[in-house]
């Protein structure tokens, strides 16, 4: 098995053995935080059909919203690269910061200030009580990785970003890059 030490900021890769699960099959999730009490992570690449401005009215553009994970999911995240625009964010690693005055964020989204490379919006978030990710990383069910987009990574990630993020583990993770998503539906 292939990874990194788990910190925050790590992106973890859904292993491809991680069949029939909805919320995480070919899932990459940015880790918010990770201590001993759990971890806090938003999966990057599971756009939903919904815009911003769908729930949120009152923001005049359609930046897609993301599936965060299972865990609260009648509610709204974000993170963003631009703390210095954005009051009370808390800094994840690598420039990458999570939440702040939602109302200064309208404003910075409205005014054009701040636009797709700068923030995600995320509905839910996953999340791992103590010692619960750590299990999940014996039973071969995530890879940790460095981020080595930075606070780029909120413009950069698709749903493609899983596989390009397989294909460069390369080795046995190659032949995965191009299974279908359900290889007992091949």
């Amino acid at each position: 098995m292939i990874s990194a030490k788990l910190k925050k900021g790590s992106l973890l890769l859904a292993e491809p053995s991680l069949i029939g699960d909805l919320s995480f099959n070919r899932s990459v999730i940015l880790l918010a935080d990770h201590n001993e009490k759990g971890s806090v992570g938003f999966i990057m690449n599971k756009p939903l059909k919904y815009s911003i401005n769908d729930l949120v009215p009152e923001i005049n553009t359609k930046f897609k919203i993301y599936n965060g994970g299972p865990v609260e999911q009648d509610n709204l995240f974000f993170i963003h690269n631009v703390p210095d625009l954005i009051p009370n964010s808390i800094e994840i690693s690598n420039g990458i910061y999570w939440g702040g005055e939602f109302e200064t964020t309208k404003d910075l989204i409205n005014s054009g200030k701040a636009g797709k490379d700068n923030i995600r919006f995320f509905l839910g978030y996953t999340g791992w009580e103590k010692h619960q990710l750590e299990a999940e990383m014996q039973d071969n069910s995530w890879i940790a990785i460095n981020n080595s987009y930075e606070n780029k990574i909120i413009g950069k990630s698709s749903s493609q970003f899983w596989k390009k993020q397989i294909e460069e583990l390369g080795g046995e993770y190659l032949i995965w890059s191009n299974a279908p998503e359900n290889p007992y539906l091949n």
